[in-house]
C-alpha cells in the first residue's frame, strides 16, 4: 500500500522498490522508508531509507549491487540512506565538543 504522498509506480518500479526495502530491512529492521520521484528526473525513483546507524555507507553496501543491476535493466530506483534527526543532532553535538576540546 502506498503512503498518501507516494507516487504511483509501474508494477516493475513497485517490485524493485519492495525488493530494495526487503534488502535494507533484512540488515536494518528498524529502517523506515519514503518513496519519491526524483526531483532531477521524473522517470527515476528515490527510496529514502531512514536508518539509525552511524555509517550510512553500510546501508549502501547492502543494496548497491542490486541497484546497479536494476539501473542496467532500465529500472531507475536509487536508495538514499539518511539518519534520523536525533542521530544527526547527537553527531553534531559530539563534533562541536571535539572541536572545542571538551
Amino acid at each position: 500500500m502506498r503512503g498518501k504522498h507516494e507516487p504511483k509506480l509501474s508494477a516493475r518500479l513497485q517490485e524493485a522498490v519492495e525488493e530494495l526495502k526487503l534488502l535494507v530491512g533484512s540488515r536494518f529492521p528498524e529502517a523506515e522508508f519514503r518513496v519519491y520521484r526524483s526531483p532531477d528526473d521524473r522517470h527515476s525513483i528515490d527510496l529514502i531509507a531512514t536508518v539509525d546507524f552511524e555509517d550510512q555507507d553500510e546501508v549502501m553496501d547492502v543494496v548497491i549491487e542490486r541497484v546497479l543491476e536494476l539501473l542496467e535493466a532500465g529500472v531507475a530506483v536509487h536508495v538514499v540512506p539518511v539518519r534520523p534527526v536525533l542521530r544527526n543532532q547527537t553527531i553534531r553535538t559530539a563534533m562541536r565538543r571535539t572541536a572545542s576540546g571538551d
